[in-house]
C-alpha cells in the first residue's frame, strides 16, 4: 500500500535497525481526555506520547481557528525535538481507534516539511495481534532532538477561501453530525452549504486498517472525486480530515485542508449553515 503507511512487524524489524525511527503513540477520541492514561496502560516499546490537544494544535480559538487550530510552528519544533526527532529522521505515528487521531500528527509533521512519516496501519491493535510486545508506565524522557521544521509543505484553505471554492467540498464527519440530528461540540449543527459527507469511518476496513486502494477509488468515485478533482477536507475541528486526505492519498488524489473545520465555521453567525441530507 502506499508509503504514508507501515505494517507491524515491519515498523518492529526497523526499530532494531542502525536507523530506527521515532515513534510518537497520538492516543485521542473526541469526548475521551484519558490518552496518556491509556498509553501508560501499555504502548509499544520506546514510543513517545503526544498530547493532541496541547502539542498537535493551538489553543482553542472559535471564529478565528476553531477548536484545534494548527500549532504555531515554533511550539510545532519545539514538540518535536521534546520527542527526540532530527532532522533526516523517519517518525511513525499510532492510536487505538484506526489512525483517526494519529493521522493529525502524521499531516501536520509533513505540513511542517517531515518527508518521511507513516502510520502504523491498523495502530496498536494490529501490534497486538502480530504478538509483538507492549510496554506499561511512563516511556521515559527521550534525549532532544534537532528537527528543523517549516510551515506550508502540505495545502489548506481559509474560511474565506472555503466559502468560495468551486471544488468538491468533503465533510468526513458522521452523518448524524453531517444532517444536523446532533451536535455534541460545536455551536451550531449541520453542515457547510454544498459538502459532501465521507464519514472518516468508511476508509477503514473491519481490523481498523485503511481500505485498498481501489476500494478508497470506488468509494471517492461514489462522491463525484477523480484525479482531477479539486478536494477540500473538513470535518469537527481538524483532526479526522487529516485521515480523510491519507484515504484520498492512498487513492492516489490530492486534497486539500481545512484546519478550522465545522468548528470554526459554525463559530461565525454571519456563516450560512445546512442540515439533512
Amino acid at each position: 500500500m502506499a508509503d504514508l503507511l507501515v505494517n507491524a512487524p515491519d515498523l518492529a524489524e526497523t526499530m532494531l535497525s542502525p536507523t530506527p525511527p521515532v515513534v510518537l503513540d497520538v492516543r485521542w477520541q473526541l469526548g475521551d481526555s484519558n490518552g496518556h492514561d491509556h498509553y501508560l496502560d501499555g504502548h509499544i516499546p520506546g514510543a513517545i506520547y503526544v498530547d493532541l490537544d496541547t502539542e498537535l494544535a493551538a489553543p482553542p480559538s472559535g471564529p478565528v481557528g476553531g477548536r484545534h487550530p494548527l500549532p504555531n510552528i515554533d511550539d510545532l519544533q519545539a514538540a518535536a525535538r521534546r520527542w527526540g526527532i532530527d532532522d533526516g529522521v523517519p517518525v511513525v505515528v499510532y492510536d487505538d481507534n484506526g489512525n483517526l487521531a494519529a493521522a493529525r500528527a502524521w499531516w501536520l509533521l509533513r505540513w511542517a516539511g517531515i518527508a518521511d512519516v507513516r502510520m502504523l496501519d491498523g495502530g496498536l491493535g494490529a501490534w497486538q495481534t502480530a504478538g509483538l510486545q507492549t510496554s506499561r508506565g511512563d516511556g521515559g524522557t527521550p534525549r532532544a532532538g534537532n528537527v528543523t521544521l517549516q510551515a506550508g509543505a502540505l495545502p489548506t484553505v481559509t474560511i474565506d477561501e472555503v466559502a468560495s471554492t468551486a471544488g468538491i467540498l468533503l465533510d468526513v464527519r458522521a452523518g448524524e453530525r453531517y444532517r444536523g440530528e446532533v451536535e455534541p461540540v460545536d455551536p451550531r449543527a449541520g453542515h457547510i452549504p454544498g459538502a459532501r459527507n465521507a464519514p472518516t469511518v468508511a476508509n477503514l476496513d473491519s481490523d481498523g486498517r485503511f481500505r485498498e486502494a481501489d476500494d478508497l477509488r470506488i468509494m471517492f468515485a461514489e462522491l463525484g472525486i477523480d484525479a482531477e478533482s479539486d478536494v477540500v477536507v473538513y470535518c469537527g475541528s481538524g483532526v479526522n480530515a487529516a485521515h480523510a486526505i491519507a484515504a484520498l492519498e492512498i487513492a492516489g488524489y490530492p486534497a486539500r485542508l481545512f484546519p478550522g473545520s465545522f468548528s470554526q465555521w459554525s463559530s461565525d453567525p454571519d456563516r450560512p449553515v445546512e442540515t439533512g441530507a
